[in-house]
């Protein structure tokens, strides 16, 4: 068992050099996660939190993965009710409210969510999404989310429909139909919130750092900076690598779809103020969503394709997504979205259980295995549950090996820089800088040190501060990790380019 005294939550390259340091002395250690997602960190701060010698290796960086190419939404499961599928619609419902009461308010926010009535969509459609929506509040309500932080659904006329999404067509258009979400401030950030709370608890959290030759005895990590082998001999091991499980657990069967977003101007739809929802024709649970961003952006998506042939470390969006997503939106346009409006593509790659049909039939249940060699694979699920998963995942763990865990306690503990509505509204620190960092937000202007030019935006929503923060404190190792992670730049080349040498200095400066 560890000390109970808390570790600092700053992930940076001196503690990695550190934490490496540390194991090649002290190899023995309770549990091993490899994969660095939002899964594996949630497994992490869960093992670590019941008082477990935790090691976290991830051999890229955090939320490389499919864990920053999602809708960045926290669901109440209203697609699941559609299916009849009950207990994983309570579960989202219950984790969407324990991540904007408990764990990351500061991150996730209500969302309001429009669906448009045309005459030519049809009537019935509209009133079995109303109907829908009805028993996703009951699921809020079952929850214990009060309505203050996500109202009930509600219909609305043309002209209040018109007024939160202005490019609607609106000929034919009949109303709308209103309901809420959660949205993420941002998906990466979640990641690398959940990491650093997890080295607070004592976890040791190292990227560029694989794991090798996992037998039922032992494990080797390879440092992929320096190429050096570090044998380790964890308890446990806890396979969290997502849509890469079976390289680890032969046993598991996955069918990977792919979900493909656009990134776009708000100013091509008219800076909407709510969620742009569309059904997709030929099914009752399936929409595309046009998600307007903190920073201006909307998000538009999503495709599910299946997946055919290896699965790539980065996916990338093909024109026939970007294509299909554009002929959806303006199905229920006034204006015509074309390619010239994309800033930007990104694509993610969805973990699902094999099975039979299509993509968007195939479960999003997660499973928890333990394999012949003792490894414990979690896999399948989404973002909204990977507190659950994390759960049961080590539960799983600590009965297959009988390590001395205390009870679970990630439901009622708060991530770095988690604060009330409240509390961040006293914040003295610039508003934007309060709504992707929280309580944090004032470190984050330390890092000018009094100089005014590095709270002043390198690009759109970004400043040198936070570039220095996330070297300093966040983990981020090069410019990749700070463009493409720590912030979203990288989600529009062009921006990216333009703050590839602001990246570059704040690398300097903090070393």
């Amino acid at each position: 068992m560890r000390s109970t005294v808390p570790a600092p939550s700053s992930l940076n390259a001196a503690r990695r050099d550190a934490d490496l340091a540390h194991l090649e002395s002290s190899p023995e250690i309770d549990v091993l996660v490899v994969g660095g997602g939002v899964t594996g960190a949630g497994v992490a701060l869960d093992a670590a939190s019941r008082g477990l010698t935790t090691v976290l290796v991830e051999r890229d960086d955090l939320a490389f993965g499919t864990s920053r190419w999602s809708s960045k939404l926290v669901h109440g499961g209203l697609r699941y009710l559609a299916k009849g599928r009950f207990g994983i619609a309570y579960e989202s419902a219950r984790e969407r409210d324990v991540l904007m009461r408990v764990t990351a308010p500061h991150l996730v926010r209500p969302l309001p969510m429009v669906v448009p009535v045309h005459r030519h969509i049809g009537v019935g459609k509209a009133f079995l999404s109303r109907s829908g929506m009805g028993l996703g509040d009951l699921l809020r309500r079952a929850v214990g989310t009060p309505r203050e932080l996500l109202p009930p659904p509600r219909t609305l006329n043309a002209r209040q429909t018109l007024r939160l999404l202005p490019t609607v067509a609106p000929r034919g258009l009949l109303g709308g139909v209103l309901s809420f979400d959660g949205q993420l401030v941002d998906d990466a950030r979640l990641v690398v919130a959940l990491a650093r709370t997890a080295a607070r608890e004592g976890a040791r959290v190292i990227t560029r750092c694989s794991a090798e030759n996992l037998t039922h005895d032992g494990a080797t990590l390879r440092d992929e900076n320096t190429g050096r082998l570090i044998p380790l001999r964890p308890r446990a091991v806890v396979n969290a690598t997502g849509v890469h499980a079976d390289t680890l657990d032969p046993g598991v069967r996955l069918s990977p779809s792919r979900g493909t977003h656009l990134v776009l101007d708000g100013a091509a739809l008219g800076r909407p103020q709510a969620a742009l929802t569309v059904p997709v024709p030929g099914g009752l649970s399936r929409f595309v969503f046009a998600l307007p961003q903190p920073d201006g952006r909307v998000l538009a998506g999503l495709t599910d394709e299946p997946l055919e042939g290896t699965v790539p470390r980065v996916p990338h969006a093909p024109e026939e997504d970007v294509d299909t997503l554009l002929s959806q939106f303006n199905r229920v346009l006034g204006t015509h979205l074309t390619r010239a409006d994309v800033l930007g593509t990104f694509a993610g790659l969805r973990p699902l259980l094999h099975g039979e049909g299509a993509s968007a039939a195939l479960s999003r249940e997660h499973a928890v295995t333990v394999a012949h060699d003792g490894t414990t694979t979690v896999v399948g699920g989404k973002l909204t549950t990977y507190r659950a998963m994390a759960e049961e995942a080590v539960d799983t763990a600590v009965a297959a090996h009988r390590l001395p865990a205390g009870p679970c306690r990630t439901r009622d503990l708060p991530l770095v820089g988690a604060a009330s509505a409240g509390e961040l509204a006293g914040i003295d620190a610039p508003g934007t800088l309060v709504a992707r960092y929280g309580a944090e937000a004032p470190a984050v202007v330390a890092e000018a040190h009094g100089d005014p030019s590095l709270l002043q935006p390198v690009v759109r929503g970004l400043t040198g501060a936070e570039l220095r923060f996330g070297v300093r404190h966040e983990g981020a190792l090069d410019v990749e990790d700070l463009l493409d992670r720590r912030s979203r730049v990288g989600l529009v080349p062009g921006e990216r380019a333009e703050a590839e040498a602001a990246a570059e200095e704040a690398l300097r400066a903090v070393r």
